[in-house]
């Protein structure tokens, strides 16, 4: 890669964690994090994987819709923005871990003890 490549591929990254921060600074407030994990300048596409507390945050889907919807507006180069917490599914509960909630119980659960407490 050129010189040239590589400093365009380094302004745009910077660029875009510029805009994750100045959009959406409630991310790391509430102890999550966002951090591109690929991005290929000449198919304008971005991956950002969330993570800390937005994986089974239940409003991540939210955040990453409005993350997707922004960012190919602000940020001319990019064109397709994939984006997802790392639990199975852009922000879904598909697989990996799921979020636990109070009251929540599992289906599995031998145990008479009630629902788990979500700490």
């Amino acid at each position: 890669m050129s010189t040239d490549a590589q400093e365009a591929d380094d302004d745009l990254k910077e660029r875009v964690s510029n805009f994750l921060r100045r959009n959406f600074p409630q991310i790391q407030m509430h102890g999550g994090s966002a951090a591109i994990q690929d991005l290929d300048r000449e198919s304008g596409e971005v991956t950002i994987m969330l993570g800390g507390a937005c994986s089974g945050c239940g409003i991540s889907p939210m955040t990453i819709q409005a993350i997707k919807s922004r960012m190919v507006k602000e940020i001319p180069e990019i064109e397709v923005v994939h984006a997802d917490t790392g639990m199975g599914g852009e922000g879904g509960h598909g697989g990996g871990m799921s979020p636990s909630f109070p009251g929540d119980t599992t289906e599995d659960s031998d145990s008479d003890e009630g629902p788990q407490a979500p700490f």
